[in-house]
């Protein structure tokens, strides 16, 4: 669609460029001056929209074909509004093409946008246990929020349906309901958001026996769209919510979990995470009289 609208882009700003008195008059707007003027500019931000659509599309450009179709709409609409008469029909039945072709770019602007937002984020970690272990540790889902920092509820709704709480950045929560695509005991788990999620989302988590019998090599991957694009992402990243780090934490977590049934935390960071102080620690302090005497004892 994008392209398809990059050539659109040629077949409108053409004409104005070539001929824009005579585009203009096709409208019933005069062809004074200062109408061909603005026929000419409108040209040549199409041919800037297209040169941009068809050698590398992205969602700014369809952006400038939507603002563009606003200018469009109020320079006609100025045009009806100071009309003699004579035209106004003309320039009506363009109005209603820029509307149109308005609408156009704004779903593809907006589908663009949510393309260009989706985000695919993987992890791994080895954990001292068998595949089918960690399976079933992983199938019983109201279990991942002791591990996933920023879960704050899953509830089970079905065989394979559940209901999810997720804390967001900037003390947002956002909900959605999953459904298990595909498992296999043992071996693996997919699941996909449904309905209208929040965040829609998508991935599967495999369970492969690691070398040497050394446990379970745990594999995780998450597509999801992040609300705000590209641009959100970097402001959550700025506060501390990076989704690379986030699954990292969580997969160590869950090794702690699994391995030695608590998650450890560390006596030097008092403040937990920076961005929600989660699994806030205990502040480090000095030895007491009795704990410094007790050591040098031992």
């Amino acid at each position: 669609m994008s392209r398809a609208l990059g050539w659109a882009s040629v077949g409108l700003g053409l004409p104005l460029l070539v001929r824009p008195a005579e585009s203009t008059q096709a409208v019933g707007v005069g062809s004074s001056p200062k109408h061909r003027a603005a026929a000419t500019l409108v040209g040549v931000r199409e041919f800037a929209a297209a040169a941009g659509l068809l050698a590398r599309p992205s969602s700014v450009w369809l952006w400038s074909r939507v603002a563009g179709d606003a200018m469009d709409l109020a320079m006609l609409g100025r045009a009806m509004k100071k009309s003699d008469g004579r035209g106004i029909r003309r320039t009506a039945v363009a109005t209603a093409g820029v509307a149109a072709i308005a609408a156009v770019d704004l779903y593809a602007a907006l589908t663009r946008s949510r393309k260009e937002s989706a985000m695919e984020i993987t992890g791994t970690t080895t954990i001292r246990t068998s595949p089918d272990e960690l399976y079933a540790f992983w199938r019983q889902l109201d279990r991942l929020p002791t591990f996933m920092a920023h879960v704050d509820d899953v509830t089970t709704t079905g065989e394979r349906t559940s209901h999810w709480k997720v804390s967001a950045p900037f003390g947002r929560t956002v909900e959605w309901d999953a459904e298990i695509t595909d498992e296999d005991a043992g071996r693996s788990i997919a699941w996909k958001s449904v309905g209208t999620a929040d965040v829609e989302n998508e991935g599967v988590v495999r369970f492969n026996p690691a070398p040497r019998d050394q446990g379970t090599e745990i594999h995780a991957t998450i597509r999801y769209s992040i609300p705000g694009g590209k641009l959100g992402e970097a402001v959550a990243r700025y506060f501390g919510e990076d989704p690379h780090q986030q699954l990292d934490d969580d997969l160590r977590r869950l090794k702690q979990i699994v391995e030695t049934g608590e998650v450890v935390r560390s006596e030097g960071a008092p403040g937990g995470k920076r961005a929600r102080k989660e699994f806030p620690q205990h502040a480090a302090q000095p030895l007491t009289d009795d704990e410094y005497a007790a050591e040098v004892s031992a």
